[in-house]
């Protein structure tokens, strides 16, 4: 599927900036696929005003494709349906993302079954290519991007992500079939690499650029790039979010995202930037970087249970559970900046999206 036979709502919602949030799996205490769960975590998302949820990607645990799990396509699945009544109820269109990993032959496939599911674009992950030179990496995502339209993803090393340049970038932002790039490095400078590619690739007013620095969050958001290629100025911005942060306290996220787009924030910049700290502590709690993430998702978890969406926090990994000290971190985080969170709208809706 070429990205030119995407129905051209999707596209502008993408290039105009929503909130995607990175969905997580619903698992029940045996640690099976809790479908109930699973179809409400999508209710909400939908329901708190999200433009696209991505599905299968780092928060939904890459191990689901593993023959042990094989909760790949379920949760594909589940998800369309999801997406399907929600359009079908609301005539509101939402961007459908499919996480896609692996060799080539893997990628491809899952592109493929994407596809099969009705989801518009894949994000493509290359964290498995952990020394391959830039010019293999290419050849794989022109080989995913035969099949559908790519949203590259810059996934930081501490969870398993690589190191990527900036001649990278330029190459890859010239794949035809690229729509956007989610950057998530948590690195100033690699988010720089990024930015830069796209302006030199001749492609900058074609690629949305999407912030997945769930440590810079509103910086990002707030901020406009300015690259000189060749005596010329190429301006560009990030325009939204795909996020494992916005998993939880959405509704919040959507209207933080709305203001930033309205200019609202603009007037009083030291306040944004004092929300932005606030917003980065938050997410210091949630994904546990005093213990170098390891509880970065069971910490969206407990977020999650608290408010009822999930009814624990469990994982596929057995050994997987909030780290010593990051429940009482949220527990501050929670009584610090009770502005940030969505426990009123998630419990004025919560019977209805069962």
């Amino acid at each position: 599927m070429h990205k030119n036979e995407l129905p051209k709502e999707i596209i502008d919602i993408l290039n105009q900036g929503t909130v995607i949030p990175a969905l997580p799996l619903a698992l029940n205490k045996d640690r099976e696929l809790d479908v109930g769960r699973q179809r409400l975590l999508m209710r909400y998302y939908l329901n708190a005003g999200a433009g696209g949820v991505a599905v299968a990607v780092h928060t939904t645990q890459f191990v689901i494709r593993l023959p042990e799990f094989n909760l790949f396509e379920s949760v594909l699945e589940i998800a369309q349906e999801e997406f399907n009544r929600f359009v079908k109820r609301t005539q509101k269109p939402i961007i459908r993302l499919a996480g896609v990993i692996g060799n080539t032959q893997q990628a491809v496939c899952e592109a493929q079954t994407a596809k099969k599911y009705g989801y518009h674009a894949v994000l493509l992950s290359v964290a498995a290519f952990k020394e391959a030179s830039n010019e293999e990496i290419i050849k794989h995502c022109r080989a995913v991007a035969a099949e559908m339209p790519v949203v590259g993803f810059y996934l930081q090393p501490a969870v398993g992500g690589r190191k990527l340049d900036v001649d990278f970038w330029r190459e890859f932002a010239r794949i035809d079939n690229v729509i956007a790039i989610k950057m998530a490095p948590f690195n100033r400078y690699q988010t720089l690499d990024v930015v830069r590619g796209v302006a030199e690739s001749g492609r900058n007013n074609e690629i949305a650029l999407y912030t997945g620095n769930d440590d810079n969050i509103l910086v990002d958001l707030l901020s406009e790039y300015q690259t000189v290629v060749k005596g010329q100025v190429f301006r560009k911005r990030v325009v939204g979010g795909l996020l494992g942060h916005w998993a939880v306290w959405t509704h919040t996220a959507v209207q933080l995202l709305e203001k930033v787009h309205s200019g609202q924030l603009n007037g009083d910049m030291p306040s944004a930037l004092a929300l932005a700290n606030q917003i980065t502590d938050c997410n210091a709690a949630f994904f546990d970087v005093a213990n170098n993430f390891q509880g970065c998702i069971t910490g969206i978890h407990e977020v999650l249970r608290r408010q009822g969406l999930l009814e624990g926090i469990w994982t596929l990994n057995e050994d997987e559970a909030l780290s010593p000290g990051q429940k009482e971190e949220i527990d501050r985080v929670y009584e610090a900046y009770p502005h940030l969170n969505d426990d009123a709208f998630v419990k004025s809706h919560l019977e209805s999206w069962r």
